[in-house]
């Protein structure tokens, strides 16, 4: 069997079976292509069609995969203990979710950088998970200092992991908080891609999203059902913790009618990305300190 055959075999299994993307990869074909060269140890850029016949132990091995993958339901990220953003290789496993933020494109292609200064020199990943966004923030900006927050210490230490990984360990320091609780600030640049998920999504889930953390999806923790809890606090304390120059850039998924019924005197900017532009917002000082109380929660 070639790699090409295998690729497409895992993907009709796949397919078959119903699983759910989303952690990497939207369809059969790129999940079965990447369990598969992973499997193997090969490249994700490797030429499939070039690539000589395989062993019949080759062949096992990324049908168990596979297999393993049908019958858990668990991400493929989790079953290869790796997850890539913006081309950047990230440690990851069940002790945080699958790092897939949308603020990772505006990252890379610097679309916030005319919202920054040469005095942005503090950067806060808030619910930073497994630490990508706070390892690419430190990328994109060699100058900067950056703290990775998060609730969740076994989150923590995933992302003490990647930190490592990436040898920023000068440069990132990571707390735990629960939100901005133990941040006192003030920090120039705010990434936040928080829990947001409505109540009546979250029944909804796929295993595959359920498989994850719960508390780094759900924003109903306070009562709500609209998603906005986690979001309703951060909101109210963050002026005293941003710089008179900072700015918040936050995800909230596919919840802007939530959002805008929750916080109906905010005027964000809306930042572009691959997915739409109306998933990740960003706000200013001042547009935060003039935004009045929020809404209350609802459904």
């Amino acid at each position: 069997m070639t790699l090409t055959e295998l690729i497409e075999d895992g993907a009709r299994r796949l397919t078959a079976a119903g699983v759910a993307f989303g952690h990497g990869t939207t369809n059969a074909h790129d999940e079965a292509a990447w369990l598969t060269l992973w499997s193997l140890g090969l490249p994700l850029d490797t030429e499939l069609e070039a690539h000589a016949p395989l062993a019949s132990a080759q062949v096992a091995r990324v049908s168990a995969l596979i297999e393993q993958r049908i019958a858990t339901r668990q991400p493929a990220a989790y079953l290869t203990r790796e997850a890539w953003l913006q081309g950047v290789p990230f440690y990851v496993d069940e002790r945080a979710i699958v790092p897939r933020s949308l603020i990772a494109e505006v990252l890379a292609e610097g679309s916030i950088d005319i919202w920054l200064s040469e005095d942005t020199r503090t950067v806060l990943d808030l619910c930073t998970g497994n630490g990508s966004l706070a390892v690419l923030a430190a990328l994109a900006w060699p100058d900067v200092q950056v703290t990775g927050a998060d609730l969740s210490p076994e989150a923590l230490a995933v992302a003490a992991i990647n930190v490592d990984k990436h040898h920023l360990a000068d440069r990132i320091a990571l707390v735990q908080s629960d939100g901005l609780a133990a941040l006192p600030g003030p920090f120039d640049l705010v990434l936040c891609n928080p829990p947001y998920v409505n109540a009546q999504s979250m029944a909804e889930l796929p295993p595959e999203f359920r498989a994850e953390p719960e508390m780094a999806l759900s924003g109903n923790t306070a009562g709500g059902t609209d998603g906005m809890d986690f979001i309703r606090q951060l909101l109210a304390d963050l002026p005293s913790r941003l710089s008179p120059h900072g700015v918040l850039v936050l995800e909230i998924g596919h919840e802007r009618h939530h959002f805008e019924a929750a916080f109906p005197t905010l005027a964000p900017v809306w930042l572009s990305t691959s997915a739409g532009d109306d998933q990740v917002l960003l706000l200013t000082h001042d547009s935060l300190g003039a935004r009045g109380a929020p809404a209350g929660a609802g459904a």
